[in-house]
């Protein structure tokens, strides 16, 4: 199969998770409306799901090294679009809750294979390319779902926007069935004792360098997190943005993902992921002291947009040689790795959106101060990574 090929079918598979996150946003005021809870309550929802995709991950990545990847994506997509056409029917936010908890889980075991597959394809630089491919056809969901989600509420009402994640899951589930699994080799089954899903994951924990990688990930996708948490307040209550500004702002973040992507793949050729990584990062933390400064001086909308256009837009570079790097030193234990790392992510970014949706209350500045906490955190881990993995390669 070729590269793109591949590409292609994996970031069909990952589009579920911005779908899943970002479709629903412009609708957050006519949930909370419905359901009679206040726009703040309604964001409980995006960090259940994201608290259970990152847990689930811990389980479905040795699962996946153990019963084969197709096994484990197939069951995650019909969990995921059961459980969303399950939410399109809740009455209650509690409801909503335990339903977006089980479309989670779904996500949470597609979202650990895609990484699994791509290392048992590839490794170091190629997998980089091949992770910023993915990253590259994938960004036209995050781009478009607001778009699509605020069309079906022109059209229709809120679980509408769910039903339609249902019936992507099926489309998805078809085509992976019949055109990827096909094409990949088969699976081995293994014979381990079960303890070694629990034991494998020592061997990750005690890596320091994949560690590094591993918290790089976290701080920057909860930076990110924290932003799509608040991306309706801040557009739409904040600034007082019609739902059609909301929407192409929001696609705005994802543009300059891609172009950064599009850099990034062809600075590959030239210059190590560690160290395009780091630039990644500080770029991103100087684009969040921007915005600190800009929300404490109250400026207008177009410059707090600009700068979170800007540090949203590293992820289009930071994640894809991250992932690479994170994945490199476990070619046998992709799918726990995987875990790790998405379970990791997921859960602690979780946490810190659904903190930042109880405690910030109805401003601007604490949403923007968190954002740039976690980029700090993420500078001190990237600076000394490039020398990380020059000891790894001198030790192998």
């Amino acid at each position: 199969m070729s590269q793109f090929r591949l590409a292609l079918l994996l970031g069909l598979t990952v589009a579920l998770g911005p779908l899943a996150l970002d479709a629903y946003l412009p609708g957050f005021p006519d949930i909370a409306a419905d359901l009679g809870v206040s726009v703040g309550d309604i964001g409980l929802t995006l960090s259940a799901y994201v608290g259970a995709l990152g847990l689930a991950q811990l389980i479905g990545g040795p699962f996946s090294d153990r019963y084969g990847r197709q096994t484990i994506l197939l069951t995650g997509l019909v969990v995921f679009g059961a459980a969303a056409f399950m939410v399109s029917r809740a009455m209650t936010l509690d409801e909503m809750l335990f339903w977006r908890v089980i479309q989670g889980i779904g996500g949470a075991f597609c979202a650990v294979s895609v990484p699994a597959i791509v290392r048992d394809t590839t490794s170091g630089q190629e997998a980089a390319r091949l992770f910023g491919l993915i990253g590259l056809i994938m960004f036209v969901a995050p781009a478009a779902a607001p778009a699509i989600g605020a069309m079906l509420l022109a059209i229709g009402e809120w679980p509408a926007v769910f039903l339609m994640l249902t019936g992507y899951a099926v489309f998805v589930g078809i085509v992976l069935k019949l055109d990827l699994f096909p094409r990949l080799p088969p699976h081995k089954p293994v014979n381990t004792p079960a303890i070694t899903l629990i034991t494998n994951y020592a061997l990750v924990l005690r890596h320091r360098t994949t560690m590094r990688f591993v918290g790089i990930q976290v701080l920057c996708f909860s930076s990110m997190l924290v932003f799509i948490t608040h991306a309706s307040f801040i557009y739409q209550e904040w600034f007082g943005l019609s739902k059609s500004h909301f929407s192409a702002l929001f696609a705005a973040n994802v543009g300059m993902m891609a172009v950064l992507n599009m850099l990034n793949r062809r600075l590959l050729l030239s210059y190590q992921s560690t160290r395009l990584l780091r630039i990644g990062v500080v770029v991103q933390f100087v684009a969040m002291v921007a915005l600190v400064a800009s929300a404490w001086l109250e400026a207008s909308y177009w410059v707090v947009a600009v700068c979170i256009i800007a540090g949203v837009g590293c992820m289009g570079a930071i994640i894809p040689n991250n992932m690479a790097n994170a994945l490199e030193y476990f070619p046998h234990l992709g799918g726990t790795t995987s875990a790790l790392l998405g379970g990791t992510q997921f859960t602690i970014a979780g946490i810190i959106s659904a903190l930042s949706a109880k405690y910030a209350g109805h401003a601007l500045l604490p949403v923007v101060l968190t954002m740039a906490a976690c980029c700090f955190g993420a500078v001190l881990l990237a600076w000394g990574a490039p020398r990380a993995v020059a000891r790894e390669a001198a030790v192998a």
